[in-house]
């Protein structure tokens, strides 16, 4: 009789000895697909930084523009040279900026071996957090929001409608956006706000890593 229950208790220990490796490869294997998946997002992120960076480093200082590695922004931070104060139209020395950064951008995203994994390119407007006559707070920030927004749409509509870059329209549409952020994320520099770095416009990067890295959770 006791041996039969010996043999009754060694194969339930065998049981769980077993769904215990079978937990344990699935626990490996999860962990190994999302260090994949890591591992090829900064491998994108870097492939993508250094094509822009080629592209563009001899003219970023003569357009008073830098390139942000961690976030794949293209910053232009010269507000004087964007648009007239107060307004959303562009100012002819940003439409020539604008003519020659615009189609060689586009170009080298679209034949980027990671075009495929860029989500989005985001054009984003930030302001100052000032606006003159404002009675309140909240009324500086509803009015930069509303100019941030036109602003960005004022470049997005003006990118969008480049005869040279026609072909690839259908690509550009899936992915830019126009973004107005107001004065959410201003340029801080020793604890204060940076008003004239604040005010700029950035062309961002933004990959699928993501999307990828919560459709591989949710898998499991």
């Amino acid at each position: 009789m006791m041996k039969k229950q010996d043999d009754h208790w060694m194969s339930i220990s065998d049981l769980m000895s077993g769904l215990m490796m079978v937990f344990l490869l699935i626990a490996v294997f999860f962990i190994f697909q999302v260090q994949k998946g890591i591992n090829d997002y900064a491998e994108a992120k870097a492939y993508i930084y250094e094509e822009l960076y080629d592209e563009f480093k001899d003219d970023l200082p003569r357009w008073k523009a830098d390139i942000d590695e961690k976030t794949l922004s293209i910053r232009f931070q010269e507000p004087d040279v964007l648009f007239e104060s107060g307004s959303h139209e562009l100012s002819p020395k940003f439409v020539a900026i604008l003519n020659d950064f615009i189609p060689r951008y586009i170009n080298r995203l679209y034949n980027s071996k990671y075009s495929g994994s860029i989500e989005e390119i985001r054009i984003e407007g930030h302001t100052d957090p000032h606006w003159k006559g404002a009675v309140d707070r909240q009324t500086e920030y509803l009015n930069n929001m509303n100019l941030s927004q036109l602003r960005t749409q004022a470049v997005l509509s003006y990118v969008i409608r480049k005869e040279e870059l026609h072909d690839k329209l259908e690509w550009m549409i899936t992915r830019m956006t126009a973004n107005g952020l107001s004065s959410s994320q201003p340029v801080i520099v020793n604890d204060v706000v940076d008003s004239e770095r604040s005010r700029r416009v950035e062309f961002r990067v933004r990959t699928n890593a993501d999307e990828k890295l919560n459709e591989l959770h949710e898998g499991y």
